[in-house]
């Protein structure tokens, strides 16, 4: 089977699973609530469903990590194994913030952290508008 067609079977039989409407909507509105970059449009979505399209791997990982399942669940073990060694590759680094922020500052990045998802991405949000208008300025 095609990997895309293979990717939009397993991705459809999760969100059954997990009581998601397989539905391109539904999906976006979900995806992006959960994913921190560039948010995707229902039609690119739809794509994924109908197997013409396999997403980034940053993307893949965002859907294992919100549909809390592993990422060869998603994909072939192939493309899952990728997305592993990639992942390996980066090498586990202390937080630049750590060592340049104050102690407040450093609570309050550590508060952020552990926000849920939805949370966090209106804070940026907030953050990247404020950043806007001062610059503006």
């Amino acid at each position: 089977m095609d990997q895309r067609k293979e990717f939009a079977k397993n991705l459809k039989a999760i969100l059954e699973k997990k009581g998601i409407e397989p539905k391109a909507s539904v999906l976006e509105r979900e995806f992006n609530l959960h994913h921190y970059g560039k948010p995707i449009s229902s039609h690119a979505v739809a794509r994924w469903l109908r197997g013409e399209v396999i997403p980034s791997f940053a993307r893949i990982k965002t859907l294992a990590s919100w549909l809390d399942v592993q990422v060869s669940e998603l994909v072939s073990e192939d493309i899952a194994y990728k997305i592993n060694k990639i992942e390996q590759q980066k090498e586990p680094t202390e937080h630049i913030w750590k060592m340049a922020a104050s102690y407040q500052d450093q609570l309050l990045f550590e508060t952020f952290l552990n926000l849920p998802q939805e949370q966090k991405k209106a804070v940026r949000e907030v953050i990247i508008a404020m950043h806007k208008a001062y610059r503006e300025k």
